[in-house]
């Protein structure tokens, strides 16, 4: 099964309203925001990858989600694999510890399972948070709305792309790839406008799909409108190809959000220092995923990002 399957199949378990249909990353229970989010070692992270390095990325993913909902985080439950590596374990640890530290997220419990030797490491997280005035799903986009970007594109998978080549890289894009940071004041302040608004994990063309199918609605996308920081321009370059690498590789944890026209989050909103928010299209009633840049209409590449498959 893939993971479009296994929702569907679930979709006839989870009838609570809390769950929202499963048509978001998060449940929304009285006023708080419960999220569960899993890394797969050879994945989400690389063996080689600093254990420490492991355990802020399990934390940052999961703050991620509640970011996208406008959420504060208050606490989570972990869950760990024991592989017989009591050092990895440690410096694990002490990743996890330092990003709860960071955010203010109290550690309240979660689980341990032992497995065998050189098995890949499966870990996770469910974060709660305290919703605030506005608790926006991907479900709420309207055609009209004008879609806007928290962050930037391209980074992670940039970082990832360098140490595949060569484990022992190092630079910022690694940096990013390794230790991502939530845009939790963001999602806060757009959260009060935005109509819908998800975190994007798996690469901006697949989110926004889902987004867009959650909505009942399709999207233009302005593919040189893309937010490219310097050290990716620099790896990368910014033409075409450059940018729907960005668009698909996933891992950028940027928050898209859908908000009505005549509202501009770049100027009307008190967004934190260094958060750049980019207008990069707009949700139509045409469904589907229309892109576009300077010289002309591009056709959607058959790969949109990354989505879950049974081996």
């Amino acid at each position: 099964m893939n993971e479009r399957d296994v929702i569907a199949r679930l979709r006839r378990i989870a009838t609570h309203e809390a769950a929202r249909g499963l048509a978001d990353d998060a449940a929304l229970l009285g006023d708080l925001v419960l999220t569960h989010d899993s890394i797969a070692e050879g994945i989400h992270f690389l063996p080689t990858d600093p254990p420490d390095s492991v355990g802020w990325k399990l934390v940052a993913v999961n703050l991620s989600d509640l970011a996208a909902k406008g959420a504060a985080p208050v606490a989570a439950l972990l869950s760990m694999t024991l592989a017989g590596d009591g050092k990895w374990d440690e410096a694990f640890l002490d990743g996890v510890e330092a990003a709860c530290e960071s955010y203010a997220l109290a550690l309240v419990g979660g689980d341990t399972i032992a497995v065998p030797k050189r098995a890949p490491r499966v870990l996770g997280m469910t974060a709660i948070g305290r919703a605030g005035e506005r608790t926006p799903s991907r479900a709420g986009g309207r055609p009209g709305d004008v879609l806007w970007l928290a962050g930037f594109l391209g980074d992670s998978a940039a970082g990832l792309a360098l140490l595949q080549a060569d484990r022992k890289a190092v630079g910022p894009l690694v940096d990013v790839y390794r230790r991502p940071v939530p845009l939790l004041g963001a999602g806060r302040a757009l959260a009060a406008f935005a109509n819908a608004m998800m975190d994007v994990s798996d690469g901006l063309l697949l989110d926004c799909q889902r987004l867009c199918e959650a909505s009942g609605c399709g999207a233009e996308i302005d593919l040189d409108a893309l937010p490219l920081a310097r050290p990716f321009i620099a790896e990368r370059g910014q033409n075409r190809a450059a940018r729907l690498f960005a668009a698909t590789g996933g891992d950028d944890y940027a928050l898209l959000a859908a908000i009505p026209d005549g509202i501009d989050p770049s100027v009307s909103l008190s967004l934190p220092d260094g958060i750049r928010v980019t207008r990069i299209g707009r949700l139509t009633e045409v469904e589907g995923l229309a892109l576009a840049d300077a010289d002309g209409s591009i056709a959607a590449p058959e790969h949109l990002g990354h989505e879950h498959r049974g081996l």
